[in-house]
């Protein structure tokens, strides 16, 4: 049994901002396009402003993961040194390439 004694709040937290804004990223960006495209079709004065929202919110979400991990981070720090941290179990497993 080992225990999460603490997180490294600042390596944490940039680990977070990448997995946030990479997943964003991925769902924001294809929909984007097809509101760009859906703005041109229906002829509105400005066919960017719908989409070009959602390439920004990949940065947006990356920035608020970033902290709001951090903070995370700070607060189960805190506790973890009352209450001994998360608990985890490992299990040694043979390579089979070996």
């Amino acid at each position: 049994m080992k225990r999460v004694k603490r997180f490294g709040v600042f390596q944490t937290s940039k680990v977070s901002a990448i997995i946030f804004f990479l997943t964003t990223l991925v769902i924001m960006v294809p929909i984007g396009i097809l509101a760009m495209i859906g703005g041109t079709i229906s002829g509105k004065l400005f066919p960017f402003a719908g989409g070009i929202i959602f390439f920004i919110l990949p940065f947006f979400y990356g920035i608020i993961g970033f902290i709001m991990t951090a903070i995370s981070c700070v607060i189960y720090n805190l506790i973890a040194g009352w209450t001994g941290g998360i608990e985890l179990e490992f299990e040694t497993v043979e390579d089979p390439n070996e």
